[in-house]
């Protein structure tokens, strides 16, 4: 059947940002600068201002993202970083291909986040740095991390790919590591018309080293003269267009995203079902909004024959995948028993009032079932 709630819709958003994005489009077809210029300039000063930061560089996806702010630290073979267990899998990924190890931690059993307490616990000898992930949109305890990460010697990043507009005590997603890292994945709050991503500080020599290795390790004197080993990672001016369309939006559509996730946390939790929530001083976008439950399939498939689609992000903890499982070298316990349970539910800041309604409607069905099996010992 077709849903009557789909999981995610992006015209709605598209629709706000049309007119927008065609009349900026039109300005890079007449500047005919497709690869860099004024519009990724105006961009990247705008999310940098947006970030808490002193400087944006625009790259071509989240991954690169995360893998240049490690080289241009100096991260690579024979150093460890610290990663929590269940992210996307982009997180670890990042880490290999800068040429390190990834180490994994374990997390909270009501936030699903990365501790300071389980990040420390994976630390050793060989470890330079941690990345913290804003997991479905909600921060960390940014300042028992800090903390640690201080006093080990440590270098803290922020994947805060699911993460764009959210704060701890006031401070937003990007502005507490040596680098936060964005992905621009057209599902994201703030999500390009393709592949697109950035990294934000405010250390100046390392924003540098990043611009030079996401253009062939150019060095800025000439262009001919290459300093470095880098890629090709740069943010095109027609993606950079769309996101300086739709950052003025992005809060907007975040309060949106919010004002559906409280319906959900009271319905669901009404029934006994809690959603996985925001940990103390907090303000979460919402990117997922996700909620435990046993039998996840079974759950799945009354939720389809109610129209309603719902996703699960991530069904197998990095530690569990071939290329990494040999990473692995204790049980993460939490991370293991979360990724059979979690259950996303449709999230997008234009849902109507009766597709929320449906949602909500849907968690006595969902507890009645769940009941029914508990009662028969199925």
């Amino acid at each position: 059947m077709t849903a009557t709630v789909p999981f995610l819709d992006l015209g709605a958003m598209t629709r706000d940002v049309r007119q927008t994005v065609t009349e900026m489009w039109s300005d890079v077809l007449d500047s005919g600068r497709f690869v860099g210029g004024e519009m990724v300039e105006r961009f990247e000063a705008a999310f940098a201002t947006y970030c808490g930061c002193a400087e944006t560089v625009g790259v071509a996806n989240g991954t690169d993202a995360i893998q240049l702010a490690l080289r241009a630290l100096g991260i690579g073979p024979g150093d460890e970083v610290v990663v929590p267990a269940n992210s996307f899998v982009a997180t670890a990924e990042a880490v290999a291909l800068a040429g390190a190890r990834p180490r994994f931690a374990d997390i909270d059993p009501w936030t699903l986040l990365m501790t300071a307490e389980s990040a420390e616990a994976a630390v050793t000898g060989r470890t330079r740095a941690v990345i913290v992930v804003h997991l479905y949109g909600q921060l960390a305890n940014m300042d028992a991390l800090e903390e640690m990460t201080s006093r080990r010697g440590l270098i803290l990043i922020e994947d805060a790919a699911q993460a764009h507009g959210a704060t701890f005590r006031g401070r937003p997603a990007g502005s507490f590591g040596r680098a936060g890292c964005f992905s621009f994945y057209p599902g994201k709050n703030l999500g390009a018309f393709g592949d697109a991503g950035a990294v934000v500080t405010s250390d100046a020599p390392l924003a540098s080293r990043i611009r030079s290795l996401r253009d062939h390790g150019r060095s800025g004197s000439s262009h001919y003269m290459h300093t470095l080993v880098g890629t090709n990672s740069r943010l095109d001016a027609l993606q950079a267009a769309v996101l300086s369309a739709k950052l003025p939006v992005l809060d907007e559509w975040n309060d949106a995203r919010r004002r559906v996730a409280e319906r959900y946390h009271e319905a669901f939790g009404a029934v006994g079902l809690p959603m996985v929530d925001e940990g103390p001083y907090s303000r979460g976008v919402y990117h997922l909004a996700v909620v435990r439950v046993p039998r996840r399939s079974e759950v799945q498939a009354l939720c389809d024959s109610l129209g309603i689609q719902t996703g699960v992000h991530y069904p197998t903890p990095i530690h569990r995948m071939y290329p990494y499982a040999q990473l692995a070298l204790e049980p993460l316990p939490v991370a293991e028993s979360a990724a059979t349970e979690v259950l996303s539910l449709p999230m997008f800041p234009h849902m109507t009032e009766e597709q929320v309604a449906s949602v909500c409607e849907a968690a006595g069905a969902v507890a009645e079932m769940l009941s029914e099996r508990e009662a028969v010992g199925a």
